[in-house]
């Protein structure tokens, strides 16, 4: 028999919105699990509802504290807030499963009170031989044996020295239907699993349990969560409607399963590749902007043609009805420049805030850096802003500055031109022309053009290659007239001198 969507299933919008992030803690946080606690960040605070953060930290053998610190360290770092949940506390404490065994005793006796829950006592093998004995697939798993044990029988397991597991029971003439927020409506057939376990015989409760019962008591509205959980929605609906029927909670969520995300092919991006370590791109030098801004464009967009928004931008826009349902690619270069786009929209001042720890790291600066060298970053920082895709990068760009003797990188010596002495020799001459107190950019550049581009004949491309080389070691480098500013006249022409010395 067909359903059509259970008329029970809530209808809350606005700030009656709750959804929630609930993740394990196991290993590293990933962006695809950032992903979805981004889009349940912004439909909370597009809607003025409420975000819960809870942990489900039932699996003893892999879950850790301080993978829970690493959570809390990412969501912080990224400005993902929440108005339940733990270190925040709420109403529906406390918000880690492990701490919650007693609540759900309590729902596990309405349940059985109900009758929809019951005991099993089948084992695997005693499955599997009923199975084949009534000619049924192995692969079609539990058959409802359990459901109708008398007294007397369950006594008799016992005494063999079983402990049941718990079951609940499923319909197996109706179909289960209900309207995805993404991908529309969803129904799965009748009989498509049986009645499945939601305790097991230890008295542990499984995943299948905990987190249906979690999400209604604390009231969740709508869940949105990854495709790869699909096919636990069938079972959750059961659950609901259950659990309706014991008097815990009186609706069901809406559901929205999001895309998931591709590394290389047609996989899914897989937690050990460095594209989805979290910490690694912080490392690297992403800002929370620029990688929330490309996570929200992992199966979702503002508009055609418009890849760069603000957050308080995608928080306005954002429906996770406009979600694309097909599978999203991580491309790290359009990452990166959509983070260096951001990185430009910074203020020059707290761009210079945020690239000082990668100097500190870098042995740039000191570990506390001075005041003289915090003045050179807040000068310098404005110079390598417009062309910086990573503050990981800043370090190579603006070392040369806070360093006492260059080191030359091989290619930018090998590139040098046959004339490479010459040409820093007449720089060196031109620029002790230049007054120290008039030691600024306009006469620095005015005085290497009149000596290379006047006086030699070169072009700027190819005159300007050695002092650059000679002042950053590099061949590519900041700004060649600014940076002789900032390093002052005598530093500049010192090392003018030290690289004819080198190539002498």
């Amino acid at each position: 028999m067909s359903s059509a969507p259970d008329p029970r299933t809530t209808t809350a919008t606005g700030a009656d919105v709750r959804v929630r992030f609930c993740p394990s803690p196991t290993g590293l946080p990933h962006v695809g699990l950032i992903r979805t606690a981004l889009f349940n960040w912004a439909y909370a605070r597009h809607h003025g509802g409420k975000l819960v953060f809870r942990i489900e930290d039932t699996d003893a053998a892999r879950d850790s504290e301080e993978s829970y610190q690493q959570l809390l360290d990412a969501l912080r770092w990224l400005h993902i807030d929440w108005d339940e949940g733990v270190e925040v506390g709420g109403p529906h404490a406390p918000y880690r499963q492990s701490q919650r065994h007693d609540i759900y005793r309590e729902v596990l006796d309405k349940l059985i009170a109900s009758g929809a829950v019951y005991e099993s006592f089948s084992t695997a093998e005693e499955i599997d031989a009923r199975n084949e004995a009534n000619g049924r697939a192995k692969q079609l798993g539990y058959d409802n044996f359990d459901r109708d044990l008398t007294e007397e029988q369950k006594a008799a397991f016992r005494a063999e020295g079983r402990q049941p597991a718990l079951r609940l029971r499923v319909p197996d003439d109706e179909d289960l239907t209900f309207v995805d927020l993404i991908r529309g409506e969803v129904t799965f057939p009748a009989g498509s699993f049986p009645d499945f376990v939601i305790v097991r015989p230890n008295g542990v409760p499984l995943y299948t349990f905990v987190n249906p019962v979690d999400d209604a008591l604390m009231g969740i509205t709508h869940v949105l969560r990854g495709e790869d959980l699909m096919p636990s929605t069938a079972r959750q609906l059961v659950l609901y409607r259950a659990l309706i029927d014991a008097g815990v909670t009186s609706f069901i969520p809406r559901f929205g399963h999001m895309p998931l995300v591709l590394g290389d092919g047609t996989k899914k991006l897989s937690k050990r590749d460095p594209r989805a370590d979290l910490f690694l791109q912080r490392e690297k030098g992403f800002i929370h902007e620029g990688l929330l801004n490309y996570l929200a464009l992992l199966g979702w967009s503002i508009g055609p043609d418009r890849d760069v928004f603000s957050l308080d931008e995608f928080i306005a826009a954002f429906d996770i009805a406009d979600v694309n349902p097909n599978p999203a690619r991580f491309d790290q270069k359009k990452a990166e420049s959509i983070n260096g786009d951001h990185i430009r929209m910074l203020e020059p001042a707290d761009f210079a805030e945020r690239i000082t720890p990668y100097l500190v790291k870098a042995g740039v600066v000191g570990e506390t850096p001075t005041d003289a060298e915090r003045e050179l970053i807040s000068k310098a920082a404005p110079l390598i802003q417009e062309r910086l895709p990573l503050l990981g990068d800043a370090p190579g760009l603006l070392g040369f500055l806070f360093a006492e003797y260059v080191t030359y990188d091989e290619d930018a010596r090998a590139g040098l031109p046959e004339n490479a002495v010459e040409v820093l020799k007449a720089c060196a001459s031109a620029l002790e022309e230049v007054p120290e107190e008039g030691f600024q950019t306009e006469a620095i550049q005015a005085a290497l053009s009149a000596a290379l581009i006047d006086g030699l004949g070169l072009k700027p491309r190819v005159a300007y290659g050695p002092p650059r080389v000679a002042i950053s070691g590099r061949r590519v480098s900041p700004p060649l007239f600014e940076s002789m500013e900032l390093l002052g006249k005598a530093e500049s022409i010192r090392r003018l001198v030290a690289l004819v010395e080198e190539l002498s």
